[in-house]
This record gives structure tokens, sequence and C-alpha cells, in this order.
């Protein structure tokens, strides 16, 4: 089967990024976009994420995770360890997440380093969630093969049983990890494909700023 998406033609038009509307900090600026994107509405879920890893096989690999927290020390989400995305951020922690906001015709990609979390504030995030996401964390042993959902079933109504009136501790192999920017590149959709990019590379305590060709 052979389908021409050539027709698929958008013209970018609703916003601009010149010089003079950033911040020092890509972090500054990353919290203005978010609050714009929100404030604008039409995205379920603003916080959704692409983060990308390298394989033990060599190849990249990217999936949707949400992004629960961010300030100036870096970006946060959460996960099991032993899942596929776990497994290679122990492997390698270099790692990228980005965000595509079509309702505001803008695109962020974050390149940097993941580390895990410190356990108390893993174990402070767990508690605040809801009760059938904590029994979820224990119920699904993340990314392994399974015969039949109803594997998963039944472990979670083992699990109900286990600590009915009961507080669910968090799982040993579950918890967050922050991704340390290194480098944070904006994109603003613009007429004629001539989009507006600026790259923040981090410097020592430092960011130097520079324009790209789109």
């Amino acid at each position: 089967m052979n389908r021409d998406l050539s027709e698929y033609r958008k013209n970018y038009a609703k916003d601009f990024l010149e010089k003079e509307n950033l911040k020092e900090s890509p972090i500054d600026l990353f919290s203005v976009w978010f609050k714009e994107v929100e404030e604008e509405g039409s995205i379920e879920e603003a916080n959704a994420m692409t983060l990308s890893t390298l394989e033990e096989d060599g190849y990249p690999r990217g999936r949707i995770v949400l992004l629960k927290s961010y300030d100036t020390n870096g970006f946060v989400f959460y996960t099991n360890y032993t899942s596929q995305k776990g497994k290679a951020l122990e492997n390698l922690a270099k790692a990228s997440i980005s965000f595509f906001w079509p309702n505001k015709e803008r695109q962020v990609i974050i390149k940097g380093l993941a580390e895990r979390l410190e356990e108390s504030k893993s174990e402070e995030y767990f508690k605040s969630r809801p009760r059938g996401s904590q029994l979820g964390a224990w119920t699904s042993d993340q990314s392994a093969v399974i015969q039949s959902r109803e594997v998963l079933e039944d472990k979670l109504r083992e699990l109900e049983k286990k600590y009915e009136g009961k507080e669910i501790p968090k799982p040993p192999f579950w918890g967050g990890y922050v991704l340390r920017p290194m480098e944070v590149e904006f994109w603003q959709g613009r007429p004629n494909r001539l989009h507006d990019r600026f790259r923040y590379t981090k410097t020592n305590e430092d960011w130097i700023i520079d324009r790209l060709s789109p």
C-alpha cells in the first residue's frame, strides 16, 4: 500500500519569537510558553512529552511520558526503573525530551543528562497519586512480556485484597528521574517555513543563545 501525504500542508502564522522576547534562562522562557499553551486551551495534556533514549541495540526509542514538575534544576518524570526506558537511562544517562503544542504552533526540544530523583521526593509524589495508580505501579512489570490481560487483572485483584484498608507503599522499582538540561531549543512556526528557532547551550553557569536557520 502506498499513500501519498504530500498534500498535507499548513501555513504557520499564529505567533513569532524574536531575540527581545527571550529570557536569560531557558527555564523562564519554558515557563512562559507552558502557561500560554495552557491558557490557549485545546491541549488536553500540555505536559505530555516525548522522552527519547538510546536502547541497548543502538536504536533510539521515543515514547510519551508526562512532565510532573520543573525548575532550574531540571524536568521531572516518573517511571518503573526496570522498564525499557528505565534500563536505557541506567545504561546511558544522555536523553532528550520534546514538546509539541500545535495550538500555539510551538515545539521545545531539551537535551541533557537524566538521573534518579531523591528517594524522599519519589515517596512524596507516590503518596499523592490516586490509589488506583499506586496499585497499578505494583501490578505492572512494565515492558515485560505477558500472556494476556487477565494476568494483570488477576494480579490487581490480589493486590487490592492485600492492601485493603492499608497504606500502599512505593515500590522499590518505581520512582522519578530529573533531566538536567544542557541544551534547549525553542521553535515557533512562521509563514513560508521560515520558522523562528533559538538554541540555549549551557556553559558552566551561563547560557549561550544562538538563532538557528529554520
